[in-house]
């Protein structure tokens, strides 16, 4: 009966979940608040839908385990050398000063001094998952923000491990805390090393061993017992599973098989995760949200607005301009997925009573809710805070601009974002001398390039100064390529005003933003999308030995049609596949010409291959260097190997030809 019950509660679970997900799919919402409201809707506080709380809140805590344990593979440091300064000064500032303003809030408030530490560690994470969904969504990973952004939530994502170790003391006196001290020094020694010693020695031999069998079964019951067996060891040792579970990932991802484990996991870790939010949605009392919904909105706007303005802060301070400081605050102002991990494990230690425990949860679901409508309005914010009486260096970053060499500059062509296109674009204008500089607003590469003696300075090319400083009134050509599809609208309607004779070529990621560039002032855009489909179709063509000319001439037609022709070719030429009809009767062969060969040292003419035996040479591979489609006049030398077309019958008595001595009467 009971296992009756258990197979109906999950199968109306994930029932509930599918119908709401779908829905949020439809409205562009995020799927892990569709979780949290399918928990809200079928825990006991909601339609009171299923029975098996404890069982699925088990299950829960095993996805928070496949969670943490992806995340530890997924991690790598050779990652955070392109974001390092985002991941160790921005994060650390964003966390600190979170944790420092709540813990000050808190204690005014009369929380005692663990307990306002405690809310600060919950209220500093932002969720990792619904950012970079986001992000991902709208195409804007690689622009500053985006870098920003991730590098702040890696830095988050590696914080809750010492946060989740440190649980456990703010719970208790100040004497307990001094007590408790040395042995989790030790105990984090002795973890330490372990994780050295399995990820340099121990798992990279015991994984290698499995991988040769080639059993699937058995390469992930051995990663999934790697996994849980490291957790429980934590578990033992007074700490968390979660800990043991993202230390196991960490010693895999120093492994060769770190790829196939993670590909392996990540189906199980997606269902089981789903069932953890699940959990914590059933977790919210909707009678205390009812109750204290004025309590709870103060809770959520307070949790926002805080966190906004000290994510923004940080930003600032890393000398970012406004505009991407304001973007990278609202993006990072939603309390995250861990935080829901580092509340329960509070509530346990009691570092939470019930109410404080429901309020700072129910403030952390709706902050998660609202977060893709606050990126939706957040570049209309920048656009208004652009007109608010701030110092200039604030809205184009703290990094003096150096524009000695755009000054006096004529007809020089201006390039924003150096980036792959960027980088390229540069090095073929400094080939053939075209005069040209650089606006760039990652400081960082700023300052690398400009000790290579690159033309580049630092700013945001969405203020007019910046561009005007540039030279944009004096340039001929303008070139946008930055991955930012808001800024680069902007740059081109600024860029339009200023100088109405510019000739502004914008890259952009989709066909569909064509139009609008266009009607902003853009005189040509190239959308990687479509220039991704055109190299794929040129190297499909030339495969099946389409003339090279016939595919030029596609590319132009479809360039020149405005790239309607993808959608509308019509024309059906003679495909040149059919020429493996017609020489279906032909096939190439190998030879190699052996010592003591009379072939050795004759030319190709007089051996007379294809007149004794209609065989055709296509090439002469000789060492390292290949002869391609050899004439008459090319002697053979031993060793030399020769590809040959002919029939399968005149192959096969080629095939004894150049053997010693093989060759008579040539």
């Amino acid at each position: 009966m009971e296992t009756t019950i258990f197979i109906r509660d999950i199968l109306i679970i994930f029932t509930l979940s599918i119908l709401i997900l779908f829905l949020f799919h439809k409205i562009r919402l995020p799927p892990i608040v569709g979780l949290l409201l399918t928990g809200i809707l079928a825990g006991p506080h909601g339609l009171s839908l299923i029975e098996i709380v404890q069982e699925v809140e088990v299950m829960a805590e095993l996805g928070v385990v496949l969670l943490l344990f992806t995340i530890g593979i997924e991690f790598s440091l050779k990652n955070l050398s392109r974001i390092r300064r985002m991941f160790l000064i921005g994060g650390s500032l964003q966390v600190l000063l979170t944790i420092g303003c709540v813990t000050l809030v808190a204690e005014v408030m009369g929380l005692s001094a663990g307990k306002s530490v405690f809310i600060g560690f919950v209220i500093s994470l932002s969720s990792t998952a619904i950012v970079m969904k986001l992000l991902q969504e709208r195409s804007e990973i690689d622009s500053p923000h985006g870098q920003a952004s991730m590098g702040i939530l890696l830095f988050q994502d590696l914080i809750i491990v010492p946060m989740m170790l440190l649980t456990p003391l703010l719970a208790g006196s100040p004497g307990t805390l001094n007590h408790s001290l040395l042995p989790l020094i030790a105990k984090g020694i002795v973890i330490i090393s372990l994780v050295l010693f399995a990820a340099r020695w121990l798992v990279p031999h015991l994984l290698h061993q499995v991988a040769r069998t080639r059993s699937k079964e058995l390469f992930i019951l051995s990663v999934v017992v790697i996994c849980l067996a490291i957790a429980h060891l934590t578990s033992s040792m007074g700490l968390s599973l979660a800990l043991g579970a993202f230390l196991a990932g960490l010693i895999i991802s120093e492994s060769e098989y770190s790829q196939e484990a993670l590909d392996k996991i990540t189906p199980f870790k997606d269902l089981f995760a789903s069932l953890f939010f699940i959990s914590i949605g059933m977790l919210l009392d909707t009678g205390f949200l009812i109750d204290h919904l004025v309590l709870i909105l103060l809770v959520t706007f307070g949790i926002l607005g805080v966190k906004s303005m000290l994510a923004g802060f940080s930003t600032v301070i890393l000398g970012l301009p406004m505009r991407y400081a304001i973007l990278t605050a609202i993006a990072l102002s939603q309390v995250g997925e861990f935080s829901f991990i580092l509340s329960h494990t509070g509530a346990q230690y009691g570092l939470l009573s019930q109410n404080e425990y429901q309020a700072l949860l129910a403030g952390s679901i709706l902050t998660m809710a609202v977060t893709p409508f606050m990126m939706e309005i957040a570049p209309s914010l920048t656009i208004l805070a652009s007109h608010l009486p701030i110092p200039e260096r604030l809205l184009t970053g703290s990094y003096l601009r150096d524009v000695d060499k755009a000054k006096g500059m004529r007809d020089h062509l201006i390039i924003i974002g150096f980036g792959l296109n960027g980088r390229n674009l540069a090095r073929v204008a400094s080939a053939v001398k075209i005069p040209y500089v650089i606006i760039e607003a990652n400081p960082e590469t700023v300052r690398l390039e400009k000790e290579k003696g690159e033309p580049i300075f630092y700013g945001d090319a969405t203020r007019v100064g910046v561009l005007k400083d540039a030279g944009i009134e004096e340039a001929r050509v303008l070139v946008v390529a930055i991955s930012d599809p808001i800024a680069t609208r902007r740059i081109t309607e600024l860029a339009r005003k200023l100088n109405s004779n510019l000739h502004i070529i914008v890259r952009t990621r989709y066909l569909q933003e064509m139009e609008h560039l266009l009607e902003l002032g853009a005189d040509e855009v190239i959308p990687e999308e479509f220039e991704t489909s055109v190299e794929i179709f040129v190297r499909v063509l030339s495969r099946y030995l389409v003339p090279r000319d016939e595919i030029e001439r596609y590319v132009t037609e479809i360039r020149r049609g405005n790239y309607e022709m993808l959608r509308s070719m019509h024309k059906k030429p003679i495909s040149p596949s059919e020429i493996e009809i017609h020489l279906s009767d032909l096939e190439i062969g190998t030879f190699r010409v052996k010592k003591g060969s009379s072939a050795v040292g004759k030319t190709l003419s007089e051996i007379r291959l294809r007149q004794r035996y209609g065989i055709t040479v296509l090439a002469i591979i000789r060492g390292d260097a290949r002869l391609p489609n050899p004439d008459g006049g090319v002697k053979l030398l031993e060793g030399d190997m020769i590809i040959a077309l002919g029939r399968p019958d005149e192959i096969l008595l080629l095939s004894d030809l150049f053997r010693e001595g093989d060759l008579k009467n040539p």
